[in-house]
């Protein structure tokens, strides 16, 4: 690997060891093998270098998530059975890449503090709004346009990061995915003045 590959890992490791917010350029430097002044050739800064590993590892994330759902659609899942499968995969990931999911919360409370941050963070969730929404549809990115794909993608990032805190502090009250696709249509029913969809009709796990 070259510098910039090398410091892309060393960055990724300090995430996952060290945290955001206790991460400097020299524990970087000292765990990818080069100079520090090669962060600054590379990257411009700390936080862009942060940001770049943070989003390839969500990329990473997202390949391993699409292809759990691509695995349900080819088992001949419905609609809802897809969505739980999206879902099982992220509660999964919760537990195996919390120190991911931890990044995350750092990241947004240092871009109140950073207008660098939160310039690059907030095309970060420009990008996961999209990928969502293009995920949840089955489509390329490349042909969403609409309000109606946006907000799409824009609910459902935020139950992700509601659900998120909830398996941080309590996951052994936070919800299933099974609970999750059950509240969204209850919801859904709620918002469109239509009956309720009726639990009794899913199968136990």
């Amino acid at each position: 690997m070259g510098n910039r590959e090398d410091l892309l890992a060393g960055a990724l490791e300090c995430l996952k060891t060290k945290g955001w917010t206790r991460t400097t350029v020299r524990d970087i430097a000292a765990a990818a093998g080069v100079n520090h002044a090669a962060i600054g050739y590379h990257f411009g800064s700390r936080e862009a270098l942060l940001i770049e590993a943070f989003t390839q590892a969500m990329d990473a994330w997202g390949a391993q998530t699409e292809a759990a759902v691509r695995a349900a659609i080819a088992a001949g899942a419905g609609p809802r059975e897809q969505y739980e499968a999206f879902w099982r995969q992220v509660i999964e990931s919760y537990a195996a890449n919390r120190w991911l999911w931890l990044a995350t919360i750092e990241a947004a409370v240092q871009a109140e503090h950073s207008p660098k941050v939160r310039e690059l963070m907030a095309a970060s969730l420009r990008q996961g709004r999209s990928g969502l929404a293009a995920g949840l549809l089955g489509v390329a990115e490349d042909t969403l346009d609409g309000p109606a794909e946006r907000a799409l993608g824009s609910v459902q990032l935020a139950l992700m990061s509601g659900f998120l805190v909830q398996w941080l502090i309590d996951p052994d009250n936070a919800p299933s995915e099974r609970d999750i696709a059950e509240g969204v249509l209850r919801l859904a029913a709620h918002l469109g003045d239509e009956p309720l969809p009726e639990q009794a009709s899913r199968p136990a796990s």
